[in-house]
């Protein structure tokens, strides 16, 4: 059993969330800048919706990739730590989906309409199932089609609101053992690089 130091542990810990909301605030600036660009040149010009997800998922996914793989899976290897559901707890690291999950949460905060979360069709926690009928659509199509993200405008509270859906893979063995630990009714079991769910980005649209 690993031996953590807890106060070392959380000031880590802080530094690590820091450093990541850091890269997710890149995130909220991005869209607010293509925002203003969008309301100054007009809604048929400036940059489009589909690249502005592009650009917030190359950082999301690299931050989370980073995390999982400099973080997570050195501690665990130097014996230092262990990422698990439970880390405030236990002393631990939290696992790569709630690194990003906490992020999401706090960049909703932040006044940008910007919205980043994990859902699946197999979810650990239902509450990370699809919320309506175009996600759990586009999770299906991700699914199969994983190199393409399923894009769309929809409605919600009478805004109109652009969401992509990005195929969520296991990138390293951590996210493997961690889905495969757990039994949902109709999970597949994941191999590596296999897709365990989507990345959903959602943000107003002019």
């Amino acid at each position: 059993m690993y031996q953590v130091d807890t106060t070392s542990s959380d000031v880590a810990m802080r530094r690590i969330i820091c450093g990541t909301l850091t890269v997710f605030g890149c995130c909220a600036l991005t869209l607010g800048a293509v925002r203003g660009e969008v309301a100054h040149s007009g809604a048929q010009e400036g940059i489009t919706p589909e690249v502005v997800a592009e650009y917030v998922y190359a950082i999301v996914q690299a931050d989370r990739t980073l995390y999982t793989t400099h973080v997570v899976e050195r501690m665990e290897d130097l014996g230092k730590a262990v990422a698990t559901e439970r880390w405030k707890e236990q002393g631990g690291l939290p696992l790569p989906a709630q690194m990003l999950m906490m992020a999401g949460e706090e960049i909703a905060g932040q006044g940008v309409n910007l919205r980043i979360r994990l859902a699946s069709l197999w979810p650990i926690n239902k509450a990370n199932g699809p919320v309506d009928d175009f996600e759990r659509v586009g999770l299906e199509r991700v699914a199969k089609e994983p190199k393409r993200p399923y894009t769309g405008i929809i409605t919600q509270e009478g805004k109109r609101v652009f969401k992509a859906i990005y195929a969520d893979r296991a990138v390293t063995q951590a996210c493997v053992a961690c889905h495969n630990g757990y039994v949902t009714s109709g999970q597949p079991t994941l191999k590596l690089y296999d897709v365990m769910g989507g990345i959903i980005i959602s943000f107003p649209s002019p």
